[in-house]
């Protein structure tokens, strides 16, 4: 068994060394006999198969889940049909788990189907929790940040157009309203997860009104939380910050695009786009996705992909349903696999396959499952 140690530092494992709690109540979702309806979108590259992978480690947790799959990929775009049927499951069961659906930069009639599930949904909050995992290299130590995105506005308002021939103009959407609800998501994060500070990430000394705005917002949201640190930060110093010293950093708040990058600088100081998971957060809707929201598309169909990131997001999405034994027991499964035993894919130093990691996670789970619950096999 664990040590308390070893538990406390699990939850890193599952995106939180303190499991998420998310202010208010988001839990009024569809379950019947004791059962949770969940959407699954597979997506392109690697989503299929690692979607493959929850549904096997879920069926052995025993997890009280049903998966209504719908597909959504780069490949079906016909009318917004799927993108409809994607938008009704969603709504319909309240929650859903994603791989990435790929976005293709070289046409501009091709719009960002993530973008567009987001905003639909209002998913306005993506959340990720970074932090150093014990035998899992990586630059720093002691990393344990969480990074709030604006997820609905900014840059991925997707408002462009050329004036003339050779002059694009795109434009930048900043709304009162919106800053202000990802402000307070980020300082009641804070309180009922035990944080102590939110960095406001800007830049506000070029973009006056936008960033200008988003920063005003915030320093008085935090007059309303006198017992949470606030201060702000450059986006560029950010960057550099973040690479140099990173332990200084404790709750990110950004908007949409400096949140993008800044998240995957963060990944890739603990590990990689393999590791992390990430929250997709609305007033009604949540979807839960690997945290840099890369297809993997050349790792498909290899059996090479690090599926952590994966499972992760499937073990924030037990804790949003309330579904903690079953969080905790895949959470401290992973953990014995990649801390104790020492199961690494190529991608943090390892040779093991995407299907190592997840055999061994099910044999762990099975044997900590024995030994917490009597009638867990009877």
């Amino acid at each position: 068994m664990l040590s308390r140690l070893h538990v406390s530092v699990v939850r890193a494992l599952s995106s939180s060394i303190r499991p998420h709690k998310l202010p208010g109540d988001r839990h009024l979702l569809a379950k019947y006999g004791g059962r949770h309806t969940v959407t699954m979108l597979p997506g392109d590259g690697i989503g299929p198969e690692m979607s493959q992978h929850i549904k096997e480690i879920f069926e052995a947790a025993q997890a009280p889940i049903d998966f209504e799959e719908v597909q959504l990929s780069s490949d079906l775009i016909e009318n917004g049909s799927d993108m409809d049927a994607a938008i009704l499951s969603i709504q319909r069961n309240g929650v859903a788990i994603k791989g990435n659906i790929e976005t293709k930069y070289d046409s501009p009639q091709f719009t960002s189907r993530n973008v567009e599930l987001r905003t639909r949904l209002d998913l306005y909050a993506n959340i990720l929790h970074c932090a150093t995992i014990p035998t899992i290299p990586s630059r720093h130590k002691n990393i344990d940040v969480v990074l709030i995105r604006e997820n609905t506005e900014g840059e991925y308002s997707g408002l462009e157009h050329e004036t003339v021939p050779g002059v694009c103009e795109s434009i930048k959407i900043i709304t009162y309203k919106n800053i202000e609800r990802i402000a307070r998501m980020a300082f009641e994060y804070c309180i009922v997860n035990g944080r102590n500070k939110v960095t406001a990430v800007h830049k506000a000394n070029i973009q006056k009104l936008g960033d200008g705005l988003f920063l005003e917002v915030v320093k008085n949201m935090s007059k309303e939380y006198p017992n949470i640190k606030c201060d702000s930060m450059i986006v560029d110093n950010a960057c550099m910050q973040l690479v140099s010293k990173p332990q200084q950093f404790d709750v990110m708040l950004m908007p949409n695009l400096y949140g993008n990058i800044i998240s995957n600088i963060a990944c890739g100081l603990v590990g990689g786009a393999g590791l992390v998971s990430g929250m997709n957060i609305g007033e009604e809707y949540a979807v839960f996705e690997t945290g840099t929201r890369n297809t993997g598309t050349t790792l498909a169909g290899k059996d090479l992909a690090n599926p952590t990131a994966f499972i992760r997001a499937g073990i924030d999405m037990l804790r949003y349903l309330q579904c903690n034994y079953h969080a905790d027991l895949i959470s401290d499964a992973l953990w014995m696999t990649l801390v104790e035993q020492r199961v690494h894919t190529q991608d943090i130093g390892g040779n093991a396959k995407a299907s190592d990691i997840v055999n061994k996670t099910v044999d762990n789970l099975i044997e900590i499952a024995k030994t917490r619950d009597i009638k867990y096999y009877v």
